[in-house]
């Protein structure tokens, strides 16, 4: 099992960007994927993760409001788009799969049966 975070890049604040995940090794719509991110200094934050029984989104705090995720089975990636960037969020950002169902994860820190290397951010002007 693989997964493959890719995208990153220097972006200007109030840009927008997307963040590929390439994962190998499982079906991806089997499993619910999330997105973590962590800056320098700080801890691990989790982000939102993507049901696969609906494709729906669910969002931790950080996340609500410009942050979105989809996935395209037959590429067998996971994208985040991430909009209205601001200087906050710079960090290095992975995706992983989940231990059980996306939704138990509303009040609980993500807990990844695997995860991969992350794809640097940086917002600046």
């Amino acid at each position: 099992v693989q997964l493959q975070a890719s995208g990153g890049g220097l972006v200007q604040p109030g840009g927008s960007l997307r963040l590929s995940c390439r994962a190998s090794g499982f079906t991806l719509d089997e499993y619910d994927i999330g997105w973590f991110r962590q800056a320098p200094g700080k801890g691990r934050e989790g982000l939102l993760c993507l049901d696969n029984r609906d494709g729906s989104n669910h969002y931790k705090d950080a996340a609500e409001g410009r942050f979105t995720v989809s996935r395209d089975n037959a590429e067998s990636t996971v994208y985040l788009q991430i909009k209205r960037m601001k200087p906050e969020d710079t960090a290095d950002y992975y995706c992983g799969r989940l231990r059980g169902s996306c939704a138990i994860y509303a009040r609980r820190i993500y807990d990844f049966h695997y995860w991969g290397r992350g794809t640097q951010v940086t917002v600046s002007s």
